[in-house]
């Protein structure tokens, strides 16, 4: 393997939500399945994000929701069959390590 195919990528513990999804396309539902993210449309303190399932869900904009932490510890049970989430881009979602005191806060400014 190559040292780009190794690098991890580091990310504050508490960033916001939308910018953590818009890095790394993914959604893990309540039920434990990991779904790839088509869009996000951003409106005010909540989003509209697409599934490639086709599934549409509002959110609000946290830090320690559900859906922060389970990125953060890489939780999710099986990955959906509809979304076909390359084998790279999971790998590269094992490979995030987030720090509190160490890596990119995922501001544009």
């Amino acid at each position: 393997m190559a040292n780009s195919e190794k690098a991890k990528r580091y990310f504050r513990k508490r960033v916001d939500l939308f910018p953590l999804l818009s890095k790394m396309k993914l959604w893990p539902s309540r039920a434990g399945t990991l779904h790839g993210i088509r869009t996000i449309v951003e409106k005010g303190n909540y989003a509209e994000v697409t599934t490639h399932c086709n599934h549409v869900i509002i959110l609000r904009n946290s830090k320690n929701g559900r859906v922060a932490r389970w990125l953060r510890n890489k939780w999710y049970f099986k990955v959906c069959p509809v979304c076909r989430i390359p084998d790279w881009k999971l790998e590269k979602f094992s490979r995030s390590v987030f720090s509190q005191h160490f890596g990119t806060d995922l501001r544009n400014g």
